[in-house]
């Protein structure tokens, strides 16, 4: 059980074993859950379908690049005869 300390401007810092009980990095954010009995509840707030989420996500399943002109033919192939 940790002690936290309230700031002037009425803000407290969590320590460094509370975030990573929470699996929380900076930035992250938190929802607090007001319960009975002058008690709070935190949870960390997961982002669902970030972009960070998807950027990656294909790394290791390339096997060669592409050019702009391949992918324009591809392109121009998958939409022939659709109109």
């Amino acid at each position: 059980m940790s002690t936290l300390t309230i700031t002037a401007k009425g803000q407290i810092t969590l320590k460094k074993d509370a975030l990573q009980h929470l699996g929380l990095q900076p930035g992250d954010k938190v929802q607090v859950d007001y319960l009975p009995g002058d008690t709070l509840s935190l949870r960390p707030v997961k982002p669902e379908g970030s972009i960070e989420s998807f950027i990656g996500m294909f790394k290791d399943k390339v096997t060669r690049t592409v050019s702009i002109e391949e992918m324009n033919q591809v392109i121009a192939d998958g939409w022939a005869g659709l109109l």
